[in-house]
């Protein structure tokens, strides 16, 4: 277990420069005469109401276009009021927002997810929303799960910090055309799901039953896979979680098996833009994702090649799966024009805006007029996720978005070590009492925190 106890002191000492960081940090704001109420000490200002702000988008890139049309439309109904867009890659936000907070140079608003928001909110970057939320237009018209699951996620004092935009689930992309033809029946228990990647592979065609996820955020879509086929409910028996209980091991070293077996080689390094291209390009059968790809299938392959249903049914006749991040936007603390700022979060949460947000998204808007709109009927896997979380079939494993260091030990700290299961250089079993280690250690420390 050389690896696993490199890492898990790797973990140690990243908390224990974390506190020391914030210690000193501290004590300069004090020395300085700071309050120390916002990131840096700087607590930020209502402002106006008019002038610039700018805003950070967590998914740049791939949201870019539709905010910029959220944009143009607030800044006609807003005319005093400049927004400067920054688009900023998911797989870079968390680091851009660190550096930000130590270093200085916030946004005003800027996405903020489940995923993260804990470790934002840990370092006090984060304007506290409620008595906003209570005196807005937008109060009673949020979905209620998704604000509470924002709350939950903010760090354990029950503050919430960020504005749910959408929720997003995890999707089973099918080609409809090549089950057909191969006489496959639809993938929805685990077993016709890997039958289904053997038979559709043809390695001297280049053609590929399914496309794994191997480069950055492979781990929340790897413990999709394997408590789905496992089934167990909960991520945690007491204070330790269940990651390495030997069902999931063993449910991890059947998904791993796929590798090279019925996916592409070059699954090894594909993010979500990546391996989605790859679907898209039309010679593989099956691909995980979330709603947010949904368009971009529309796009390649048109309504009738594919299907996107919920995850596969496991033991039991019971699907189980693990959350989603609830994204959202936040107000930075430190921010010199927050009036400006509420007023753009207040516009973009709009029934109008954030229809055409996750429209365009494929995701379930957070505001509820919003979510009756006629385009989620004609949307078959938002439809689908929709009413897979509504009608009792679903069981979903809540990951623990409250440990602020829940994002670097999901990401940073085990994304390689993925890589290197997908190799064969590690076992399943030793990079999951890794990452047990590591989540536990994160706990304990939680709970001390909390008292």
């Amino acid at each position: 277990m050389k690896i696993s106890n490199r890492t898990e002191s790797t973990g140690r000492r990243r908390t224990s420069a974390a506190v020391a960081l914030g210690a000193v940090l501290a004590l300069t704001a004090t020395a300085c005469g700071d309050d120390g109420s916002g990131a840096g000490g700087d607590k930020g200002s209502e402002g106006s109401g008019k002038g610039k702000i700018v805003f950070w988008d967590n998914n740049g890139g791939v949201r870019t276009d539709i905010w910029k049309e959220v944009i143009a439309d607030f800044e006609k109904a807003n005319p005093d009021i400049k927004v400067d867009y920054v688009g900023i890659a998911s797989t870079e936000y968390q680091s851009k927002v660190d550096t930000a907070i130590q270093g200085g140079g916030l946004p005003d608003v800027g996405g903020v997810g489940a995923a993260m928001l804990a470790g934002f909110a840990a370092q006090n970057a984060l304007e506290p929303l409620d008595d906003r939320l209570g005196k807005s237009s937008l109060n009673g018209k949020l979905n209620k799960d998704m604000v509470e699951s924002l709350k939950a996620a903010g760090g354990g004092d029950g503050t919430l910090y960020s504005i749910p935009t959408s929720a997003n689930n995890g999707v089973l992309y099918y080609r409809t055309d090549l089950f057909k033809k191969a006489g496959l029946d639809e993938p929805t228990t685990w077993d016709t799901f890997f039958k289904a990647a053997d038979r559709l592979t043809n390695k001297g065609k280049n053609e590929f039953g399914y496309t794994i996820r191997g480069g950055a955020g492979s781990i929340a879509q790897a413990l999709d896979a394997m408590y789905g086929q496992s089934g167990i409910t909960s991520f945690w028996d007491g204070d330790k979680t269940t990651v390495n209980d030997p069902k999931n091991v063993a449910a991890l070293e059947k998904y791993v098996g796929l590798y090279k077996k019925a996916t592409p080689a070059a699954d090894l390094n594909n993010d979500f833009t990546k391996m989605v291209a790859q679907w898209d390009a039309g010679k593989i059968g099956m691909l995980n994702h979330n709603l947010g790809s949904y368009q971009d299938h529309v796009k390649a392959l048109g309504v009738d090649k594919f299907r996107g249903i919920p995850q596969p049914i496991g033991p039991g006749g019971k699907r189980v799966q693990v959350s989603n991040p609830v994204d959202g936007i936040g107000l930075f603390k430190s921010s010199k024009n927050k009036e400006a700022a509420w007023k753009f979060i207040e516009f973009a949460l709009s029934h109008e805006e954030n229809s055409k947000f996750n429209e365009s998204a494929g995701q379930v808007p957070a505001n509820t007029e919003a979510a009756k709109d006629a385009w989620i009927s004609k949307a078959e896997p938002t439809k689908l996720a929709a009413d897979a979380l509504s009608d009792g079939s679903t069981t979903i494993v809540q990951l623990p978005y409250y440990l602020p260091d829940w994002n670097t030990i999901s990401k940073a700290d085990n994304e390689p070590n993925f890589q290197k299961v997908l190799l064969g250089k590690m076992k399943a079993k030793e990079f999951l009492d890794t990452l047990a280690d590591q989540l536990n250690e994160a706990q304990a420390e939680w709970k001390q925190q909390q008292g």
